[in-house]
């Protein structure tokens, strides 16, 4: 518990006023008139204003102290980090060269009346190759090829499996060139032979060539119905894609591939056919950011002295990215000074620098006085005239750039042959600077931990500094000198609170950075998984009675309560994201629906354990148990209204 912070004066302006006048009562007895329209009371309510704001500014003194003790201990602000999010550019007609987008071409949101654009930048370069159809290769489940392009320039239908499908059979299509980030459309004509699939869920994975494995591509649309009908292919090529000799020829390889039905999946009962086959691209992927960059930002020269501070005109530097280094001018070129978390491990030669991100201050090494009388100098001091500058950092980030999917859909840079963009999915990891009252809380845990890694706690505590964009951190016990870490990330919900289950899913850099960061700080011996939690899909089916005129209103209210109290990041009873190993209760989600305005009766709940990966569903019961180391997942929830 923290010490109470005394309060020095508290006395207010109307009880200065009312003090004063008990005064004036003692001292003049002849002056009765106290009313507010008498030049005496008037200076009176003028002198009290004046000692209010006094008293105000007294009251300051211990705050200003604890912040003082705080820059003693060095504690520091952190900065903000951007959001990132995959955008995808679409051409307004396939090109015959290839399109270069640059780095920092400029997207954003868009701007309404309510809200300003946020506005990204790509981090890579990212080019939009044009591409046809060279080659296709059938393959066999067994492993065997067999080169079809000439059947198909002689107009023949050519089964693309075996006349009886087998999982592993696949059909290769050879393009003129890798297509690295792009979106491909494959354009195909054939007969309807496939018999025996559902058209909306084919067993067939679409997948690219990286030269060593085969990597899944994302299928954005599929008119052809699982290769049933004459149609396109619309493929999001991942980044790994390379051209490759395969079966004798080189192209940049495409396969379609029969796959293992899942339960309850129909399945080929005959191959279906090709009979022309086309490829072009039509736009391409590529990371951006919500941040500015600044290059070759000159800070001034040095006047070859210890502890000097330059500032960079915009501010906070964000450090979520590539480290940050600062350039000095010797003799003909530059040296690089780096930038350390503090001096204590610097020597007399060390070219370091302490940065204040959120002010945007870098420090250089001082030199303080022994008790001898000797200077100790924590790193080296530039020479006098030195010129410093920043050739690269970031600044912006927030969580203004967590937008929606599909929120970002303008085009700021103008680049020939692009006609749209957008983010395929939300962007995430954006996080606000700390405040002031944040660090206030953060110091003491800091001051309990020193940077050491004992209880589970200490573990959670550690987890959030590495990588401030996790929504939630659990350390659970794994066994005699082990802990499992659970991360989840934060993600912004689609519309009506419905989270999908890849936005759950930490991605493989800041699993990493947490690993890195408890690794340094465990105890010796002790064995660390980082990984995300387990996740418990839960089916709620419920029929409700409510007025025929509000049907669609009370089922989509209904719906949007069910995600929103099952939710993993702020669902629950208190709304701060449902409890690791808390199990979904018949009861709790018959209230849940019992609280939607317009439902009149809750006639039937029933709930099912699902599995949010493979989509399979349990039989129902009243309870759905939830593992320690799991949370719950909506998944695909049914709400029927039964009209009154």
């Amino acid at each position: 518990m923290a010490l109470p912070a005394p309060n020095l004066d508290d006395r207010r302006f109307q009880q200065l006023v009312d003090e004063a006048k008990r005064y004036v009562q003692q001292s003049c007895p002849e002056w009765t008139d106290h009313n507010v329209s008498d030049p005496g009371v008037t200076l009176i309510e003028t002198f009290a204003q004046m000692v209010d704001q006094l008293v105000y500014r007294l009251n300051r003194v211990p705050e200003r102290n604890h912040l003082a003790f705080l820059d003693l201990l060095g504690i520091t602000l952190f900065p903000p980090t951007a959001a990132r999010a995959d955008v995808t550019f679409r051409l307004s007609a396939p090109q015959p060269q290839t399109v270069v987008l640059p780095v920092g071409t400029e997207v954003a949101t868009a701007r309404s009346e309510h809200a300003e654009a946020v506005v990204f930048a790509t981090t890579d370069e990212l080019a939009v190759v044009p591409c046809s159809v060279r080659r296709v290769v059938t393959r066999t489940a067994s492993g065997e090829h067999v080169d079809r392009t000439k059947d198909l320039e002689a107009g023949q239908d050519v089964r693309c499996f075996q006349a009886a499908p087998t999982p592993g059979d696949a059909t290769l299509f050879g393009l003129s060139a890798a297509v690295p980030r792009c979106v491909v459309v494959l354009r195909l004509d054939s007969r309807v032979e496939g018999i025996g699939v559902d058209p909306r869920q084919p067993p067939l994975v679409w997948e690219a060539w990286n030269g060593q494995d085969w990597l899944p591509c994302e299928v954005d649309e599929d008119t052809t119905g699982g290769l049933n009908r004459p149609g396109e292919v619309v493929l999001h090529v991942p980044a790994g894609h390379a051209e490759s000799v395969v079966a004798g020829h080189r192209a940049g390889w495409l396969r379609c591939r029969v796959t293992e039905p899942v339960r309850g999946q129909p399945f080929y009962s005959e191959s279906p056919t090709v009979r022309e086959a086309e490829a072009f691209t039509i736009g391409g992927t590529t990371a951006a950011e919500h941040a500015e960059t600044e290059a070759d930002v000159p800070l001034g020269e040095t006047a070859g002295v210890p502890g000097q501070r330059f500032t960079v005109p915009r501010s906070p530097v964000l450090l979520d990215g590539d480290p940050v280094v600062v350039r000095v001018s010797a003799g003909d070129g530059w040296q690089d000074w780096a930038v350390v978390e503090h001096f204590g491990e610097s020597g007399p030669e060390d070219r370091h620098v302490v940065l204040d991100a959120v002010r945007g201050e870098f420090h250089f090494p001082p030199a303080v006085r022994e008790a001898d009388g000797t200077l100790r100098r924590y790193g080296a001091v530039p020479p006098k005239g030195s010129v410093v500058q920043v050739p690269r950092y970031r600044t912006g980030g927030g969580r203004a750039g967590n937008v929606a999917r599909g929120a970002i859909s303008v085009l700021r840079s103008s680049v020939p042959y692009v006609a749209s963009v957008e983010n395929r999915e939300a962007a995430r990891g954006g996080v606000d600077g700390e405040t002031v009252a944040e660090a206030k809380v953060r110091a003491p845990q800091q001051l309990r931990v020193r940077e050491r890694a004992v209880t589970a706690e200490d573990h959670e505590h550690i987890a959030r500094l590495a990588a401030p964009s996790l929504a939630r951190v659990r350390c659970l016990p794994d066994g005699p000198g082990a802990a499992r870490v659970l991360v989840v990330p934060d993600a912004v919900a689609d519309q009506g609170d419905r989270l999908r289950f890849e936005q759950l899913v930490p991605t493989e850099d800041v699993v990493s950075a947490v690993a890195r960061r408890l690794d340094e700080r465990r105890l010796l011996g002790t064995r660390l998984v980082v990984e995300p939690p387990r996740y418990q899909g839960v089916t709620v089916v419920a029929r409700v009675a409510a007025p025929s005129a509000e049907g669609n209103r009370v089922r989509e209210e209904a719906l949007d309560a069910l995600y929103r109290h099952l939710d993993p990041l702020r669902g629950g009873p208190d709304g701060t994201g449902w409890e690791f190993g808390r199990p979904v209760q018949y009861g709790e989600v018959f209230a849940v629906l019992q609280g939607v305005a317009g439902v009149r009766l809750v006639e039937e709940v029933r709930l099912f354990p699902a599995d949010p990966v493979t989509g399979a569903r349990g039989a129902p019961v009243d309870r759905v148990e939830v593992a320690p180391n799991a949370l719950v997942f909506s998944y695909q929830h049914q709400v029927v209204v039964a009209g009154s």
